[in-house]
């Protein structure tokens, strides 16, 4: 009788045994799938946000850059047309090569539809840019659609950055989430492991009682 209820008691030990190591590996993964979580939202947030944001600033720039060289050739009436078609193309291939880059990125439906947008107003730009420098004697009316065009392109400009802001925000929440999942996994840990702890020591302790008890039995 007391070998079969010896033989129950380490029954129910080695299953609550069990599945506490089953519930130890299953935390694990977890916590793994979550730092793994993590690091791909700090790695977006550098490749999709951080990056891209400088790109986007980088191609203010040289719009700046062609707007200055419109400015001269329209102030001072030069008749160097090929010279500032070329400083304007070397600019616009820069500004291509910039969008390409930044389409490569990770873009929500926002971005994509702002971007589509940034692309149509620099073709129109471009296309306002070549009439004013073909013609002998700049166009005050065309000059005047080339800025109202540069700042529409600025505008996009603006809504890509708020964009990128926006979504930089809430891969901040989404980590700081996957954190506090993190410190709930690494609390169960320790809950387990303390209970595996007194597991061991109420076994110790039983193992004790038992001898003693068998060492009484036998002296009688």
């Amino acid at each position: 009788m007391k070998i079969a209820f010896s033989i129950q008691q380490k029954s129910k030990i080695a299953l609550l045994l069990f599945c506490i190591m089953a519930c130890t590996i299953l935390i694990r993964f977890l916590e793994d799938k979550s730092m793994k979580s993590m690091n791909n939202a700090f790695v977006s947030l550098y490749n999709d946000r951080l990056v891209p944001a400088t790109d986007l600033f980088h191609v203010s720039e040289l719009l700046f850059d062609k707007k200055d060289v419109l400015e001269k050739h329209h102030r001072l009436a030069v008749s160097e047309t090929e010279q500032t078609a070329k400083l304007l193309s070397i600019q616009d291939f820069k500004i291509d090569s910039v969008l390409k880059k930044y389409e490569q990125t990770f873009l929500v439906t926002n971005e994509k539809n702002h971007l589509q947008q940034l692309k149509e107003k620099l073709i129109a730009h471009q296309q306002l840019e070549k009439q004013l420098i073909s013609t002998t004697k700049s166009n005050e009316i065309t000059f005047e659609q080339l800025n109202n065009s540069y700042k529409g392109i600025l505008q996009n400009l603006s809504l890509l950055t708020k964009t990128q802001i926006e979504v930089g925000k809430e891969l901040i929440k989404e980590s700081q989430s996957l954190f506090a999942g993190s410190k709930i996994y690494s609390a169960i840990q320790f809950a387990l492991a303390i209970v595996i702890g007194v597991l061991i020591v109420s076994i110790i302790f039983a193992s004790n009682v038992m001898k003693v008890k068998q060492d009484k039995f036998n002296l009688n």
